[in-house]
């Protein structure tokens, strides 16, 4: 079975549906996070992967990237949904918001970032790193399903496990950057150099370390970020199920050339 639609999310957004087949998948780059469910959706095939793994055992920094995407792309998935958690770094985006994210910042170290390292060069254009033509349908969707979205923002990827200081977050909101989140690199970067779309939704779980100023508000806990997120999730289902039902089959983006002067 192929799929065209990839999505990285749990087990609670496929768990639902019908005739959902499991695939052990492997790649040259290893194994993925976990098995791939396959399904259809509003009449689309689709490809769902957990990237923490399906109990949540792998930390931002040791998740196979590369295998993910490779995966994703062998089952000839063309487009990636990839919906996280993230923190809030601006007093006017609030836990419970959802941001569209069109820009990223990398603060990672040592990941495996592409698949390209040596002897053929490539050089892929991330100047707009998130597929536009996907952005827009998901600013849509949220609008018309009433969820309070923000049409853009900056997310910024941090190393992890560990969570930021307050002299880190205080950087990070001072350049304007709104959220932050530990897996967003280099998935979304990899996507680029398969050749495949690939849209952010981020869920704001918290406030970081807090918001300076603003008593009561304390800095983000592993057990908080867990709560909100899970107390989102059917917000969050209905609104990447509505995506993928809405989603083009053809695509008139530039996604899907992006190697084309990309090669020295």
């Amino acid at each position: 079975m192929k799929a065209e639609i990839g999505v990285f999310g749990g087990s609670g957004f496929y768990s639902f549906l019908e005739d959902v087949q499991e695939v052990e998948a492997d790649t040259p780059y290893g194994k993925p996070s976990h098995t791939i469910a396959l399904a259809e959706v509003g009449g689309r095939k689709v490809a769902f992967m957990p990237r923490h793994g399906n109990r949540h055992t792998l930390p931002p920094h040791m998740i196979n990237y590369r295998a993910n995407l490779w995966a994703m792309k062998e089952l000839g998935v063309t487009r990636i949904i990839a919906p996280c958690a993230v923190g809030s770094l601006q007093a006017d985006v609030k836990p419970g918001d959802f941001v569209i994210c069109d820009q990223f910042v990398d603060r990672t170290n040592a990941r495996r970032d592409t698949f390209y390292d040596g002897p053929k060069t490539v050089h892929i254009s991330t100047a707009d790193p998130y597929c536009e033509e996907m952005r827009n349908l998901a600013i849509d969707v949220a609008k018309k399903q009433g969820v309070r979205a923000h049409p853009e923002g900056t997310m910024v990827v941090v190393q992890g496990p560990r969570f930021s200081t307050r002299a880190e977050s205080r950087w990070f909101s001072s350049m304007g950057w709104r959220v932050i989140n530990m897996t967003g690199y280099p998935e979304v970067s990899l996507a680029r150099e398969l050749e495949m779309c690939y849209v952010n939704i981020s869920l704001i779980t918290d406030y970081d370390v807090g918001l300076e100023g603003v008593p009561g508000v304390k800095p983000v806990s592993h057990e908080e970020v867990v709560r909100v997120f899970n107390s989102n999730n059917e917000r969050i289902r209905k609104l990447i199920l509505e995506l993928i039902a809405r989603t083009p089959r053809e695509r008139k983006c530039p996604c899907s050339t992006a190697l084309k002067d990309a090669t020295l």
